[in-house]
């Protein structure tokens, strides 16, 4: 047996069927007493998306998508872990790891795989090429669900490099948001075998504190993490307090799991009060579905559980480092604390658009971003 396994995706039509049969038998809540998502999705929105989910979508389309660009399957540390990759036409191209976050997926993903992977198809120049390495945490999407405590954001770390290696790739760069910023970031704090560089969407600047005679944009920061904590928090604590209560009611509903994600597209993306200005219904519902089909609210929720608390603190970063700040972002990185932990800058960018889902929701901007800051490698 191959230590690389190619993975087809084809869920069965009865599994289709209980999502449908489900969608049919919702019992809603009543009409929130608010007039705004001060307290979660209102309830017309919400019958808006599963009526589109239960009567437009097609999970079938984003299947062929997923087989179309290429799914494989490893077993890491005991893990099975499901990646895409796809290789450029370039073979000098450089390869890059990508990790996603929460309430992500690879689907975050592929609307910048061509233009990475293929840039003169549309426009680039070839030398800016990218073989691309999309792994799905574990837990999460098609890879194995931790059967044991002790899948942490450490082990994760030390699981990246094994599979770049297993696929053959000796030096690399490694680029993530969220959860994947923080992995990326802990990647290049080890100086992990055969990475070169990183970039960053979310950067880990947080100093020790305490924190006194703060400038403008420290303050703002701070207060931006207070509001986090505040009113954008609650699914991370309760997950990262009780993943198994909270996977209890997201696994048996599916409007519960679509609800869960589709508030963090409107709270985390820059889309000027509705996430419809900004993604396709069909585009959350794909990240949605897959929730659902694969059954990983709790699993994927265990990793707030295993790793949340301190996870965010600055870490000193020696290689390369490349940052990309987005204005909607759940907090700005200051220059200032940056300079403190990374130690060699290549790339800083404060964008006018975009926000937690950067690569989801600007493609094109976050396809430039990444050419501009791994061009200084090559």
């Amino acid at each position: 047996m191959s230590l690389i396994e190619p993975f087809t995706l084809a869920m069965t039509d009865d599994v289709l069927a209980d999502l449908r049969g489900r969608l049919d038998a919702v019992r809603w809540p009543d009409k929130e007493p608010v007039g705004d998502w001060s307290q979660g999705v209102p309830l017309a929105q919400m019958k808006r998306l599963i009526s589109y989910w239960r009567e437009t979508y097609d999970w079938r389309r984003c299947e062929a998508m997923l087989n179309g660009f290429g799914q494989y399957r490893t077993v890491i540390d005991g893990l099975g872990i499901h990646f895409l990759h796809i290789r450029s036409p370039n073979p000098d191209a450089l390869p890059m790891l990508m990790t996603h976050g929460w309430p992500g997926s690879v689907l975050e993903f592929c609307k910048m795989i061509g233009p990475l992977t293929d840039p003169a198809r549309y426009g680039g120049n070839s030398g800016d090429a990218f073989h691309l390495v999309l792994p799905s945490l574990p837990g999460f999407g098609f890879s194995d669900k931790p059967a044991e405590t002790g899948w942490t954001l450490e082990r994760i770390v030390a699981a990246w490099p094994i599979l770049m290696k297993r696929i053959g790739y000796t030096r690399y760069v490694a680029q993530g948001g969220d959860w994947g910023a923080l992995i990326t970031s802990m990647l290049g704090a080890q100086r992990a075998e055969g990475l070169a560089a990183i970039h960053v969407n979310l950067p880990v600047v947080l100093p020790e504190g305490p924190y006194e005679n703060l400038s403008a944009d420290e303050a703002a920061m701070m207060a931006a993490m207070e509001h986090f904590v505040r009113w954008e928090a609650g699914a991370s604590v309760l997950q990262a307090s009780r993943p198994q209560t909270i996977g209890y009611a997201l696994a048996d509903s599916p409007v519960g799991q679509a609800a869960w994600i589709y508030e963090k597209f409107w709270a985390w993306t820059d889309c000027d009060g509705d996430p419809t200005n900004i993604l396709t219904l069909d585009e959350m519902l794909d990240n949605i579905t897959l929730y659902w089909l694969t059954n990983t609210a709790a699993s994927s929720a265990q990793l707030d559980w295993e790793s949340y608390h301190g996870a965010f603190m600055a870490k000193t970063i020696e290689i390369p480092t490349g940052c990309s700040i987005f204005p909607k972002e759940l907090y700005r990185a200051p220059r200032s604390w940056a300079d403190r932990c990374l130690l060699n800058i290549i790339h800083w960018n404060e964008l006018d658009k975009g926000g937690h889902f950067a690569a989801f929701e600007q493609p094109a901007i976050f396809v430039d971003e990444l050419r501009t800051c791994f061009r200084k490698i090559r």
